[in-house]
């Protein structure tokens, strides 16, 4: 029943030995299952919320199922490691760096265990170099390559819960490497993987993925299922609620991903529902029996704009441009190109994040000469709004829809770029939460 997940250091390829075991899981009940929980930092966040945890865990184990249990380290807590690091010295060593941020999913799983075990359930924590998580050598950022699921299995056949440090494993040099911000989410999903879990269940401080942001639109709906590829884009677009690299996981290798709110009371009615527990259920398109042409409004704040005007139009440019850009790791979104008149010229605008915007225009400024462009404009304060949906592939006028309504409020429209499930538009900074709950209200959204 075991199994190993291989992992590419820029792409996840899909393993053969990874079947899709899930397609029928809807409609067969299953009266055992394999299943991978994961909680965030304030589902953890103190020794309370640690015990209220154990009892999400207990039920499960209670049910008959086979647990493993992935946790990140408590609130604020690697914040505060790595002040602690910066604060001992700014240009610090990156593997020193995770060893000391690492510690605090350390803690976590350790206490975890122990509430687990006063509750009479046989649980024991393990640290991601134990599995071994192998990840590449980018310490600070590692991905994951490797995965032998066959040690959580014998834990299961022993009939033990697994509480395993997130965000972690083990690099090529034999040290601890951290998998970036949010890495807790990865590993849960490349464990679910691992061990051919029926299901991978992600509790978090919300109760499932919305329409969109409930702070800005207040009539958001909350959505019982979304597809991998839509809340990858949503992920991407500025959602918070998952890690984009744990949701490509999850779409390669279909794993079906429950995002539940660890605030519910653990022995509430459906909680325990193996097939349909509360919250929404990121899975394959094919599940999604009713598609809506757009599923949901994202958007991403501070984001800036780069011209370049009177740029030398001919073969090369573009990667003049942008290539210095990727070595400086800075990451160029929406790019609008116009030609003049008699195509000797061209003004190139892109995007980038705010926090780069400093670093961009340097690198800018030193390959001026060589690519030949008269003069650099920068605007910082604006903000990205996506229109997300793979019913968009199949329906025609959707952006001609956005472009008229956020028309209708005075919005002007900055840049736009699309694909084949979403449009995305820069506007002005101060109209984000109009244009958001505009479009929330013109897709139809807001009604239950």
């Amino acid at each position: 029943m075991g199994g190993r997940i291989h992992l590419a250091k820029s792409q996840f390829i899909s393993n053969d030995s990874f079947p899709t075991q899930f397609s029928g899981l809807s409609r067969t009940v299953i009266s055992m299952a394999r299943i991978v929980m994961k909680f965030g930092g304030t589902s953890v966040a103190d020794i309370d919320r640690i015990r209220n945890v154990a009892r999400h865990v207990k039920r499960e184990v209670d049910a008959g199922h086979e647990v493993a249990v992935v946790v990140s380290a408590m609130a604020g807590k690697t914040n505060e490691l790595v002040g602690w690091t910066r604060q001992t010295s700014p240009m610090h060593d990156a593997r020193e760096y995770d060893a000391i941020v690492a510690s605090g999913e350390q803690v976590t799983s350790g206490l975890l265990a122990i509430a687990l075990q006063s509750m009479g359930i046989h649980a024991r924590s393990w640290q991601g170099w134990q599995i071994p998580i192998k990840t590449d050598n980018a310490h600070g950022a590692a991905r994951i390559v490797d995965i032998d699921g066959s040690f959580l299995i014998e834990r299961f056949q022993e009939g033990q819960v697994a509480v395993i440090a997130g965000f972690q494993g083990i690099g090529p040099d034999n040290r601890i490497a951290t998998l970036g911000r949010g890495g807790s989410d990865t590993s849960a999903v490349a464990i679910a993987a691992a061990v051919k879990a029926d299901r991978c269940d992600i509790y978090t401080d919300v109760d499932g993925v919305y329409t969109t942001d409930p702070r800005v639109e207040p009539k958001a709906r909350r959505l019982s299922r979304i597809s991998f590829e839509e809340m990858l884009e949503m992920a991407s677009l500025g959602a918070k609620v998952l890690q984009v690299r744990s949701v490509e996981l999850a779409m390669v290798h279909k794993v079906r991903t429950f995002v539940r709110s660890s605030f519910e009371d653990p022995d509430a009615p459906g909680m325990g529902d193996l097939i349909n527990p509360p919250g929404t259920l990121i899975c394959d398109e094919e599940e999604i029996v009713e598609q809506q042409v757009v599923t949901g409004i994202a958007y991403a704040k501070d984001e800036a704009q780069i011209s370049l005007r009177r740029v030398a139009d001919r073969p090369g440019i573009s990667a003049g441009i942008f290539g210095p850009l990727a070595e400086a790791h800075i990451n160029v979104d929406m790019i609008v190109q116009n030609i003049s008149e008699d195509g000797s010229k061209t003004d190139m605008t892109f995007t980038v994040p705010t926090g780069d915007l400093d670093k961009a225009l340097v690198v800018l400024e030193k390959v001026k000469q060589d690519v030949g462009f008269d003069v650099i404009q920068s605007e910082a304060g604006m903000v990205k709004v996506s229109v997300i949906g793979i019913g968009m592939r199949s329906h025609a006028g959707v952006a001609a829809t956005a472009f008229r309504a956020l028309a209708d409020k005075g919005i002007n429209i900055r840049a736009i770029t699309t694909s084949e499930i979403k449009i995305s538009i820069l506007i002005d900074g101060p109209y984000a939460e109009l244009a958001v709950r505009t479009l929330h209200s013109v897709y139809g959204l807001d009604k239950h």
